[in-house]
């Protein structure tokens, strides 16, 4: 291998899925070399809020997982291997089955992290590798707009603020574009302004934590950021490379916005690099990023495919 670089194996397993990145990281430039990314649906939350316990069927399918993982990071020769664990394996009172499986398949134990520690490794993904460039000033605004959530993270070298707010793309749409039982397609101007006002007041809860406005780099995270962004530059098909580090413009965001919110579910499911699980929900999360750079201010936004997976990666390798 080449000299400065350690082969690692990240592991980030949450409520509905859990993901793996092996990599070639060198900590001292941060370059990350993917080798192997993929993720498993395996909905470890399955009923934990109401029964307290990690269902047996869930553990399973989690093992099945973990034991796939084991295989590809004994075929890359990962020499470091850690695994971030979400808070329901944490409240679980079974949680002990579930660290000894891991423990007994992967040969290390889940580690469940605070929602500071989570900001950090999230921030990290994502801006490492822009560290140096003389086109991006700092401070970074990292946004993570998710399906429950929106995550707000403003740093320079490291975080500074952070803060979780209710605006994820899933939860919008059915609060605001669902009557009875479907989306509205499309959707509404009433239906359109009620979304917007709530927005507002989560980004109003959300620049109490985080100065919004100091921020000098907008970096959008996640799906509905990435899909934006295959839009901006018309892919023929969804494309991780072309999509990672693009930049769009605030004009052009407005625009695909307000087509999308315009849009049947037909329109929107012909468009080529258009995920068939996002084609409901990308008006909303199209919105929130609309929200955010007309809040900060931003020209621009730079999209990453890079997250907290990929600062799981980085923050092992700097491990002895």
């Amino acid at each position: 291998m080449e000299e400065g670089f350690s082969r690692v194996a990240a592991v980030d397993c949450g409520t509905n899925s859990i993901r793996l990145l092996v990599a070639d990281v060198n900590p001292a430039t941060g370059e990350l070399r993917e080798l192997d990314r993929r993720m498993t649906i395996v909905r470890l939350g399955q009923g934990v809020d109401k029964t307290g316990k990690l269902a047996p069927e869930a553990l399973e399918r989690t093992f099945a997982a973990c034991r796939e993982y084991a295989e590809v990071i004994r075929e890359k020769g990962a020499d470091k291997v850690r695994f971030v664990a979400t808070s329901a394996s944490r409240d679980a009172s079974n949680r002990e089955d579930f660290v000894r499986g891991v423990l007994d398949i992967l040969g290390v134990e889940p580690e469940v992290i605070t929602g500071d520690e989570e900001a950090e490794l999230s921030f990290t993904g994502a801006t490492k590798e822009l560290t140096g460039r003389d086109d991006l000033a700092k401070p970074y605004l990292v946004v993570d707009i998710g399906g429950g959530s929106t995550e707000f993270v403003v740093g320079d070298d490291q975080v500074r603020a952070a803060r979780s707010v209710d605006i994820g793309c899933v939860r919008m749409t059915e609060r605001h574009l669902v009557r009875e039982g479907k989306v509205t397609d499309p959707p509404t101007p009433e239906q359109v302004a009620a979304m917007r006002a709530d927005i507002e007041e989560a980004l109003d809860l959300a620049a109490k934590t985080v100065p919004l406005r100091e921020a000098r780099t907008l970096v959008g995270l996640a799906g509905s950021v990435t899909t934006v962004s295959a839009i901006a530059q018309s892919l023929p098909e969804y494309d991780t490379e072309a999509i990672h580090h693009s930049r769009v413009s605030y004009d052009q965001v407005r625009e695909i916005t307000d087509s999308l919110l315009h849009s049947t579910h037909a329109e929107r499911a012909a468009i080529p690099s258009m995920h068939p699980g996002r084609v409901d929900v990308i008006g909303a999360g199209a919105l929130v990023l609309l929200s955010i750079m007309e809040r900060t201010g931003a020209t621009e936004v730079v999209v990453s495919e890079h997250d907290i997976l990929d600062g799981i990666a980085f923050y092992t390798a700097l491990r002895s």
